[in-house]
């Protein structure tokens, strides 16, 4: 599994496009059942011989039997059902033509090497650096295990020792009270035996002083590793999943489990439970027998005001916001909250402890301490209503973390007296807010007050606001951690290009299968910040520029713009756009320069940059056919249909658009110029699994079918007009006027002529007979 194991392995840039070489017609699941057989064959051959064609695809059907067969033996019904129809469909495209399958696969694997060929270029600078880093994380994660088995291995250690501790202090007592009860009695003991078994005790009494060091000096060691060790759960580890969690909220990379973080937290927490106890034991010991310097007695306290010290901000920093707030209604529009809207979020201790089940009772508070409230002038405030407290338990989380989820949370805003003026420094969607939240861990001889805060949210009134306020919240998590900072808009940082075209291509890949890819990012680069600027990643963009400013001469900011085309993609060409089909983001003049080489009736799918809601158009070429008779280069001609918005697309569907197109000139036939979607795909191919099918017809003679209604059925279809001079086709200039022939013929030869008529004729011929 050589080739596509080091796919796998490739940045998430490469794996796009290897998600864009399959489709349904030949799909990424049998690649990777079949990984190993499919590079051990030859395609390129098979791709030109029909025989072998025949051959491999039927080797294909056998190997996917034996895939069908290894997954009933597993009982997997599901990854059965899927194998199965793989099958079909391949059956269903390639029965009839298998040297289609053929080049189908050696394209996909001669694709897959060109991507494995440019990631090895593009790496060569960095491989190194990157290798290291994998390597660094890999080991420093193993480091930390090491050292919190470490503390949990020294804690039962020390466990062994005070028990060692207790029984060479039980023996100590029993022999000195037994030399005591002997002194006493008259005659019992000689001199001689008293003196050896006082020098007994007291070198008894110099193990025992010895041993108690011992373990007073273990603790302090114990407490040294568990320190160092819960500095970097909390400042590290903690700090980098809150970072991750912050990316995955803008639609970064999911964020990893807790169940990590969670076990070691535990592991240390119970530790730190088990050296109370030690100390506690330690205080009996001494409590029964004490002597000056004891070292139990001089020590306890500080070991035991550092071992609450160190369990108290362990147990603080492991209560987190798992799951942000989020309306159940907008699930990737986390941390935006709209009022008298429902919204959900979770809390987690990372420290799972059993006697703390059912014993946490968490209470939710809106802006608790917030500065901003007396400080920005028009600062709105609000009420929770629905449940604001809830226990922690074990129970309602799948995997048994220690866990509270509010559900039916809504927000209300306080109306104070007169109306709210606009006259802040802040919009409604730059105002940012945080929910609190707070709970107590009582134990014995123990009290903690735990609170954790959520990310910054933005509160809206009304659904249109959305767009502008996930603005806000992407630029917030883009460039700040600090969840406090609510006043962050007041002077809201700039944005390097290169984390921002980052975060952009997020916002496509994180609602469908595909990001946006190099050229596209240069294209929306050079729209915001000029064309001069080249997209590059060094420049800076305002917030404003973002967000609030009009792009170029339109009406409407860029951020508006982008997200109309999201929504554009996500209700209507969410399967072309997860294809690759669309092309999307080009500026005109690239659109012409990639056309102007291409065959006549190529043509390519870009979104429209005059339309706020999210438009798509296409571009064709039309090569002249002046150059055919001048025998002389002549510049293609280019069209743009008008852009199709959501309005049209909810009545009939963008294939289907793109199949009937016509383009009609007065008193000509209509006809559809497109033929090859960008570079050179046939358009069927590219569009025709997504067609509608058409309803049959019932048959004349069925007596069970509907009656009619009266009415012929119709069919939306899209038709251009326009003037005859500007379609560049053999019919509109031929035939000739005597005058224009007269002109031709003074600057070609007559017997050319001929020969350009013919072939044009010839052209005319085949194309007739296709239609037919």
């Amino acid at each position: 599994m050589a080739q596509w194991y080091q796919l796998q392995q490739l940045d998430s840039k490469f794996l796009e496009q290897v998600h864009q070489l399959y489709d349904d017609s030949f799909p990424m699941e049998i690649r990777q059942y079949l990984a190993q057989w499919l590079e051990n064959q030859d395609w390129e051959h098979a791709a030109n011989n029909v025989s072998f064609a025949t051959v491999l695809f039927h080797d294909l059907l056998s190997q996917l039997d034996d895939q069908f067969s290894r997954f009933l033996i597993e009982n997997n019904f599901l990854l059965q059902h899927n194998i199965r129809k793989s099958k079909r469909n391949l059956q269903d495209n390639f029965q009839e033509d298998p040297i289609q399958m053929a080049m189908i696969i050696c394209s996909c694997l001669k694709e897959e090497r060109k991507i494995l060929s440019s990631a090895r270029l593009s790496n060569q600078m960095e491989v190194g650096s990157i290798q290291n880093t994998v390597i660094g994380m890999l080991d420093k994660q193993k480091e930390l295990d090491a050292e919190v088995k470490g503390v949990k291995n020294h804690v039962i250690d020390v466990e062994q020792d005070i028990k060692t501790l207790e029984d060479m202090q039980d023996e100590y007592d029993f022999k000195c009270k037994t030399l005591q009860n002997r002194e006493h009695e008259s005659n019992s003991t000689s001199q001689e035996e008293y003196k050896k078994e006082q020098m007994h005790l007291n070198k008894m009494f110099l193990s025992l002083d010895l041993k108690r060091k011992e373990v007073v000096n273990k603790i302090v060691q114990l407490l040294n590793a568990t320190e160092h060790t819960q500095t970097a759960l909390i400042n590290e580890e903690l700090v980098e999943w809150k970072r991750r969690q912050q990316t995955a909220c803008i639609g970064g990379p999911p964020n990893a489990c807790l169940d990590q973080l969670q076990n070691w937290f535990t592991i240390v927490a119970e530790s730190l439970q088990q050296v109370r106890q030690q100390l506690k034991k330690l205080e009996e010991l001494e409590q029964k027998f004490t002597y000056d310097p004891d070292p139990i007695t001089k020590n306890k306290q500080v070991l035991q005001d550092r071992t609450h010290s160190l369990f108290k901000q362990l147990i603080q920093s492991s209560f987190v916001v798992e799951r942000q707030p989020c309306m159940p209604t907008h699930p990737q529009r986390p941390l935006v909250l709209k009022t008298g809207v429902q919204f959900t979020v979770k809390l987690r201790l990372l420290v799972k402890l059993q006697e703390l089940n059912y014993n946490l009772k968490v209470k939710v508070l809106f802006d608790k301490d917030v500065s901003e409230k007396n400080s920005v002038k028009g600062f709105r405030k609000f009420n929770i209503l629905g449940t604001s407290t809830k226990v922690m338990n074990m129970e309602e989380s799948t995997n048994g973390s220690l866990a509270a989820e509010f559900r039916h949370l809504q927000l209300k805003e306080q109306k104070n007296a007169g109306s709210r003026t606009n006259e802040g420094p802040l919009i409604v969607t730059e105002e940012l807010h945080s929910l609190s939240f707070e709970t107590q861990l009582c134990q014995p001889g123990l009290v903690i007050d735990l609170e954790t805060t959520s990310l910054p949210i933005v509160v809206i009134s009304n659904v249109s606001q959305l767009p502008s306020g996930w603005a806000s919240i992407l630029w917030f998590n883009m460039l700040s951690t600090d969840p406090k900072n609510l006043s962050f808009f007041l002077n809201p940082p700039y944005a390097k290009w290169s984390k921002l075209s980052e975060v952009l291509s997020w916002q496509f890949s994180s609602v469908t299968k595909r990001g946006l890819n190099a050229d596209q990012l240069s294209m929306l680069g050079e729209k915001l910040l000029g064309p001069t600027s080249g997209g590059s990643h060094d420049c800076l963009i305002p917030w404003t520029r973002f967000c609030k400013e009009n792009i170029n001469d339109k009406n409407f900011p860029f951020w508006l713009w982008i997200e109309g085309i999201l929504e554009l993609i996500k209700k209507h060409l969410l399967c072309l756009w997860n294809d690759g089909c669309i092309m999307g983001f080009i500026s005109k003049e690239k659109e012409r320069t990639l056309l102007k080489d291409q065959s006549p009736g190529t043509f390519l799918l870009r979104f429209s940059e005059s339309s706020r809601e999210g438009a798509i158009t296409f571009t064709w070429v039309e090569g002249s056919q002046i150059e055919l008779v001048l025998l002389s280069p002549a510049e293609p001609q280019f069209h743009s249909v008008e852009p199709y918005t959501k309005k049209e697309l909810s009545a009939v569907t963008f294939p289907d658009i793109i199949r009937n197109y016509k383009v009609m000139a007065a008193e000509n036939i209509p006809e559809n110029p497109l033929r090859f979607l960008y570079p050179d795909i046939p358009k069927d191919n590219a569009f025709g699994k997504y067609y509608s099918r058409p309803k049959e017809a019932p048959e004349p003679m069925d007596l069970d079918s509907p009656k009619g209604n009266g009415y012929i059925k119709t069919e939306l279809i899209s038709v251009s007009e326009v003037h005859p001079s500007r379609l560049q086709s053999p019919e509109n200039l031929l035939p000739m006027s005597p005058e224009e022939f007269d002109e031709v013929s003074r600057m070609v030869d007559p017997a050319e002529i001929d020969t350009v008529t013919f072939r044009l004729f010839q052209d005319s011929t085949v194309e007739d007979s296709r239609c037919s």
